[in-house]
């Protein structure tokens, strides 16, 4: 499933080929994503101007005079900006045509992804109200993490990744960022110190800066048309490493599935 970075790493990719464009048109070949696309978004996107191209968590948000396009990539998403007359495959499930003649097409095998509409402002729409702050935004830091974690006896890998602490932080680099604290990420997270807390959010702050940096040198062009995501290769400290020696002490990584996922850390620098 794309993450804060792949997700951060589109936006920069298409923004270029979207903002201050006119939608011309709304082709949706397949309804059926993880919700229907609305009517509404049919009816009342074309003929309005992108004035902006935005992130909130996983979400994408086009903002236009008229309301705001939220696009999620679920699990299998893509875009491209190709030719609006190129031909569409089989998981090719909608384009927004734009004025230039491009188009912004969405692929998505599986179909979790989703493309709502709203015209109210954005922040207040069901998906998007309850979610935490950004780990990269100034409301996120170690006190934060610490005053919400208190009396939590869930483990704190599980505790980053909820959407309502805080947002964007998904399985992989949960992953990256403990091993960077040093914190075991079956640790109570009640029971972790101010002190460590803020080691964990400056770790969380620091892997996916380098993460989007990394999508940002390595960028796949959004322009072709063969469907492959823009995503980014990047070199991982503990994920998806299990049995291969710790690069701070040799030991040799370790793998434990936590409620249907994989874990990935080191049992001795890690505690």
């Amino acid at each position: 499933m794309p993450e804060l970075p792949e997700v951060e790493t589109a936006r920069r990719g298409i923004e270029p080929h979207l903002l201050n464009h006119t939608v011309s048109a709304v082709v949706v070949r397949d309804k059926r994503l993880r919700w229907p696309v609305p009517r509404s978004l049919m009816q009342a996107l074309p003929g309005q101007r992108i004035h902006a191209v935005e992130r909130r968590g996983k979400y994408l948000l086009l903002r236009t005079a008229a309301g705001t396009a939220l696009l999620h990539l679920g699990m299998s998403g893509s875009l491209r900006v190709i030719p609006a007359d190129n031909r569409a495959d089989k998981h090719d499930h909608l384009d927004l045509v734009l004025d230039s003649g491009r188009a912004l097409r969405l692929r998505d095998p599986r179909r979790f992804g989703t493309l709502l509409w709203t015209t109210a402002a954005p922040e207040r729409h069901k998906l998007l109200r309850a979610l935490g702050p950004e780990p990269l935004g100034e409301d996120f830091d170690g006190d934060y993490l610490f005053a919400r974690s208190r009396k939590r006896t869930v483990a704190i890998k599980n505790f980053i990744m909820n959407s309502h602490m805080v947002v964007g932080v998904g399985n992989i680099y949960a992953s990256e960022a403990l091993f960077v604290a040093r914190i075991h990420p079956h640790r109570a997270a009640g029971r972790i110190s101010l002190q460590r807390h803020q080691a964990l959010a400056k770790a969380i702050r620091k892997v996916l800066t380098a993460a989007i940096q990394a999508g940002g040198t390595t960028l796949r062009d959004f322009t072709r048309a063969n469907g492959e995501p823009g995503y980014f290769r990047q070199h991982l400290r503990v994920y998806d490493r299990e049995g291969k020696a710790c690069e701070r002490c040799g030991t040799a990584i370790v793998a434990r599935v936590t409620g249907q996922r994989s874990t990935y850390y080191c049992p001795y620098c890690q505690h």
